[in-house]
């Protein structure tokens, strides 16, 4: 690559962040698990979830990031501040079970994972990633967290790597691209898990913090309201970062449930129990080299992913109840905030040990995020159409519709899923 090419690529690279990290945080185990089934189960007959998604994803990921950009207030915060102080208690009490589901969902799948590739110590190693992660979050500041994290979305190439690896018809996908097919009750709730995992509360409440942290740690930086003529380059960049965070998303997800449609539903195994299980069913398909970088990536997307989740939750809780937050504060500085990040990461080690079963937990814990993302997003759509919250920078007429066409299209899954028979 010739110099000036490189060094626009690097360019291009430092503009990216809060969406970029956010998107590559979507694809944790339970993320994982899901497109895996979709593929083991139905093939490539639920491909075209992935791109009905994206846009919509898109411009849910916009409208958190720009509630933060603008206000210099994380989403919960602005929430509290046009409604009832229950009805905000009770958004992020599910946002935090929901969390801690899958928090404890992805690093039983880590553990798993590390325990094929080494042959010993799941519960060992799931205790290992669950302290690691904790400790980096309250030791590590920000800015090198956050660069720490931008740095691991590398990560997901993994799963677009097992791609060369396996015999694809491209016939077959392109038509599951682009032809919806739902054939049955299982369907439905997949396609249900699909759009939880793919539009999730805890990536809403993430971007959204992430853009007011950026605020913060730049003093030439001020939240939108207070500067306008920052606003032309502030909206650019977002776009650039939540368009590019959400196709890379996107893509790892095809690329799992294409990877996973083409090996093991080819071949008759048509159940997946959790993400640890795909990468060791692939092995006898798609061969050994396939079986690690599947198990490798699943462990590193969770080291992700769960910093994601534990901090989105105690964003969402510390804004609420007007706590000091922000990964920037040491732990004696913002005590609530890293409690709630603590909290949540100790109950998922306590999920492990339960006797709740891998697979439900992957699974339904991504189907309780389809559900519980339907009032967070209303409550996003309120906000983000408010003058009173947002000043000038109310979000566009574009904007506002693809929020409320992606709000009604949770919401009708949702619905789907409880009444299909």
């Amino acid at each position: 690559m010739k110099l000036g090419a490189r060094l626009r690529s690097i360019a291009l690279f430092k503009q990216l962040g809060p969406g970029l990290v956010t998107g590559a945080a979507d694809d944790d185990p339970s993320g994982i698990a899901t497109y895996s089934q979709a593929g083991a189960q139905f093939g490539f007959g639920l491909l075209w979830t992935m791109v009905l998604a994206y846009p919509l994803m898109c411009s849910v990921q916009l409208v958190s990031a720009h509630i933060g950009r603008v206000t210099g207030c994380g989403l919960a915060k602005n929430m509290g501040d046009i409604l009832p102080r229950w009805l905000v208690t009770g958004l992020v009490s599910l946002l935090f079970i929901a969390n801690t589901i899958n928090i404890g969902a992805d690093i039983a799948a880590m553990g798993a994972a590390a325990e094929m590739v080494v042959g010993w110590g799941s519960h060992i190693f799931t205790i290992l990633f669950a302290l690691v992660s904790l400790t980096l979050q309250l030791f590590v500041p920000y800015r090198r967290y956050s660069s720490l994290l931008k740095w691991l979305t590398l990560v997901l190439l993994a799963y677009v790597a097992v791609l060369f690896m396996v015999k694809l018809d491209w016939s077959l996908i392109d038509l599951g691209l682009i032809m919806p097919s739902v054939s049955s009750k299982e369907a439905v709730v997949t396609i249900v898990a699909i759009f939880g995992t793919t539009i999730s509360p805890y990536l809403f409440f993430w971007q959204s913090a992430q853009e007011v942290e950026e605020v913060t740690q730049d003093d030439d930086a001020e939240p939108l309201v207070e500067a306008p003529w920052q606003a032309r380059r502030e909206f650019r960049r977002m776009r650039l970062d939540t368009f590019s965070g959400m196709a890379i998303s996107n893509l790892v997800a095809l690329a799992i449930m294409i990877a996973t449609a083409a090996t093991l539903h080819a071949s008759g195994q048509t159940s997946i129990g959790t993400a640890a299980d795909a990468a060791k069913a692939l092995e006898p398909v798609a061969g050994r080299f396939a079986f690690l970088l599947f198990a490798l990536g699943i462990i590193g997307t969770g080291l992700l992913a769960v910093p994601v989740l534990a901090g989105s939750a105690a964003y969402a809780i510390g804004e609420s109840r007007g706590w000091k937050c922000g990964l920037e504060h040491k732990p004696w500085e913002a005590v609530g905030f890293y409690v709630v990040i603590g909290l949540a990461t100790l109950l998922g080690i306590g999920i492990d040990w339960s006797e709740l079963d891998p697979l439900k937990a992957l699974f339904w814990s991504a189907v309780i995020n389809g559900v519980t993302a339907v009032p967070i997003m209303v409550a996003m759509m309120i906000v983000v159409s408010k003058h009173s919250a947002m000043g000038k920078f109310t979000a566009r007429p574009q904007l506002l519709v693809l929020g409320w066409l992606a709000t009604c299209v949770m919401a009708a899954a949702a619905i789907a899923m409880l009444v299909v028979r």
